[in-house]
């Protein structure tokens, strides 16, 4: 999928605000971290400029501290910010995290009232649209028809004029349940060449009740690659000509956070490079393992020297 011009997404921009210990609830007062950075999409597209592509993103922000925090923070990696639209009326979007005893995490969100819930078709900056050689589709971003509007134009205008799609589905199950959201995911993964599910969410869009099947589906259908991110346990990526299975690094776990969004933006941007199949795997990999050892969304985002360094360190630690 090498590709010439920019790599593009669009969606939500938001800050981050972390509980300081394991189980603290939010129905009381504790202590808080940050503001950070964030935002699937823009964490995403932050890691595919630290791997050294050209690369742009489309959302809003407010007229505040926290939408200038998420600017300053892209601009400063590398990421062309002209497509993000400052909206006075409206604040930046915002996620309150949580981390249970279990490992997983709970959140409150303000992202659909948020400038975020602005993003239409009236804020694609064209000139991007027509320099970009590939757009990233984050599901996350789905949250409203004007944006489902919006994300359904760029796919159309990159694939017309020569571009590949990349489609990191990001979903809950309940959102497949309205009628307008299941036809808006069909639509995008009828365009999509590289299909980024998690685990589980490689069935989510299938009919088939396993997940070879549901694969075998998605090749079917012209999906030409599909990446499964499979957490510690590394990753799998299919395509016609069969799978490769790409081991994981070891590390401790800090933040999950924002890995599988450096995973697939260090592959697209890998790949968009020219760079091999396992070669862009190998550091996908390296990119989420390294990820999880920051707390932060955006914090463990790497180039590809960090990788080769971490990489490096990791497999001495295994030794």
């Amino acid at each position: 999928m090498t590709q010439s011009g920019y790599v593009l997404t669009m969606g939500e921009i938001l800050v981050e605000i972390l509980a300081t210990e394991i189980g603290q609830s939010f129905r009381r007062p504790g202590m808080l971290m940050g503001p950070y950075a964030s935002g699937a999409p823009a964490i995403f597209i932050d890691q595919v400029a630290k791997a050294g592509s050209r690369c742009a993103i489309i959302g809003c922000v407010g007229d505040d501290d926290f939408g200038v925090l998420n600017t300053e923070r892209l601009r400063g990696d590398g990421v062309d910010v002209s497509g993000i639209s400052v909206i006075k009326s409206a604040t930046t979007g915002s996620a309150f995290v949580t981390y249970r005893e279990d490992g997983d995490r709970d959140f409150i969100y303000n992202i659909a009232n948020s400038a975020s819930g602005h993003l239409s078709v009236g804020e694609i900056r064209e000139h991007l649209l027509k320099e970009c050689g590939h757009f990233h589709v984050m599901g996350s971003s789905l949250f409203s028809f004007r944006i489902i509007e919006a994300m359904k134009k760029a796919i159309e205008a990159v694939k017309s004029n020569g571009g590949t799609v990349s489609f990191d589905p990001n979903i809950r199950k309940e959102m497949l349940r309205i009628p307008e959201m299941r036809e808006a995911l069909d639509f995008i993964l009828d365009y999509t060449d590289v299909f980024l599910p998690s685990g589980h969410e490689v069935m989510l869009l299938a009919n088939a009740s396993s997940e070879q099947g549901a694969i075998d589906e998605l090749l079917a259908r012209g999906v030409r690659e599909v990446v499964i991110k499979r957490g510690k346990d590394g990753c799998s990526r299919y395509d016609s000509n069969g799978v490769r299975h790409v081991p994981s690094l070891p590390v401790t776990e800090v933040d999950p956070t924002g890995a599988g969004d450096c995973f697939g933006g260090t592959y697209i941007a890998c790949r968009a490079q020219g760079f091999d199949v396992d070669r862009a795997l190998s550091y996908a990999c390296a990119a989420g393992a390294r990820a999880v050892t920051f707390r932060g969304p955006m914090e463990g985002t790497a180039t590809l020297a960090e990788l080769d360094a971490f990489i490096i360190e990791r497999k001495g630690a295994q030794s």
